[in-house]
């Protein structure tokens, strides 16, 4: 197959330092050709680099949907914009063979925009992945795979506490320096922005969860509603554990808690997701140092779609499988709001697959506003 040809919907940090890089490292396989964000000063430096002409450079993104020779488009734009912006591109392409949908993580920030991102697919018969790196990630995969190989032995339950130190991080030249991330305009802030990720881990580590409990500090701060989150959780194969997002200050010893997964014959340690050894301790005193190479989601999430469209593979994460990510996030955040135990996934699962070659679905192409 020749390359697929890419447009960019957004040219921020996301495309920049996560998106990019593994664009050229598949050179062999994309080619970007048009890209758009609002900011001209962002996408005249893009045009540069890329060696687009005008024609190939937007400020509104609904004009290039109707581009013949884009195959995929990559939508990178603040969260809040990531249904309203996926729906219109997934309506400009519908049920045309050889498109495709990247959109970044979270695919929502609610439950009605989230089960409805969930059922684009299938609504408007094109394939969707979402841009969740954990799932991609090899620490996650391989520890994936001895949890279910059994390396420790059953698991019996895990610990997981993961530390952001926005208050830092938005005085330096990281994610948390944008303004819609300091004050953002949908519920949850750094929760669901940051933490979707562990939570997209450990379900794609343990499977579904059937309840969780959560308790949360309250803080003034726009950026999250809660210093810090404490979760329950009890997974449907009877699996629980603990998992902790402390978003408002810092770790200051080593080795961090990390992920630690107890088995009854020993435990699984991942002190964070840049080390690039998962340890692995036996009760009989022996240890295990696993190598992997860190931050490989990104490449791998390119890799998969490429694959996927090329017939050689499915999609990995599917907005199906993300909509159960941000669900919990989000009935976490209901779980400290309600201070209750909170059902997350039904038994069979809580959006069906999209199945291609269904019924097709007429719809009338409304041009929203992008700010």
């Amino acid at each position: 197959m020749e390359k697929l040809r890419v447009g960019i919907i957004g040219t921020g940090m996301a495309f920049e330092r996560l998106h990019y890089p593994a664009f050229k490292e598949l050179a062999d396989k994309y080619e970007i050709v048009a890209i758009c964000d609002p900011d001209r000063e962002k996408t005249g430096k893009w045009a540069a680099e890329l060696g687009l002409d005008g024609d190939s450079v937007y400020v509104d993104y609904r004009p290039m949907l109707w581009r013949e020779d884009i195959n995929v488009f990559d939508i990178m734009v603040p969260i809040e914009h990531n249904f309203r912006v996926s729906e219109d591109v997934a309506k400009a392409m519908a049920y045309r063979p050889g498109k495709a949908i990247i959109c970044e993580k979270p695919l929502a920030t609610g439950y009605d925009q989230a089960r409805a991102f969930a059922e684009i697919p299938r609504r408007y018969g094109i394939p969707v992945m979402i841009a969740e790196n954990y799932r991609y990630n090899e620490d996650i995969n391989i520890i994936r795979d001895m949890v279910h190989r059994k390396k420790v032995g059953d698991t019996i339950y895990f610990l997981q506490n993961r530390v952001l130190n926005f208050p830092r991080d938005m005085l330096m030249d990281k994610f948390p320096r944008t303004e819609w991330r300091q004050h953002p305009n949908f519920q949850g802030g750094a929760i669901i922005d940051t933490a979707v990720h562990d939570i997209a881990a450990l379900r794609h580590i343990f499977g579904a969860i059937d309840k969780l409990q959560a308790f949360g500090v309250p803080q003034e701060d726009d950026f999250a509603p809660y210093a810090v989150v404490n979760v329950n959780m009890r997974f449907q194969n009877g699996i629980t554990g603990q998992f902790t997002f402390y978003c408002a200050g810092k770790e200051p010893q080593r080795p961090l808690i990390g992920l630690r997964i107890f088995g009854t014959n020993g435990m699984i340690f991942l002190e964070e997701r840049d080390c690039g050894t998962i340890n692995v301790s036996y009760n009989d005193g022996n240890t295990e140092q696993v190598p992997y190479r860190a931050q490989r989601g990104y490449y791998n999430e390119l890799l998969n779609l490429y694959n996927a469209m090329t017939g050689k593979e499915t999609i990995s994460v599917t907005p199906e499988m993300s909509y159960g990510d941000v669900k919990t996030v989000l009935d976490i955040l209901r779980s400290v709001r309600e201070e209750s135990i909170v059902p997350v996934d039904l038994a069979g699962g809580n959006i069906p697959a999209y199945v291609p070659g269904g019924q097709q679905v007429h719809f009338q192409f409304q041009q929203p506003h992008w700010h």
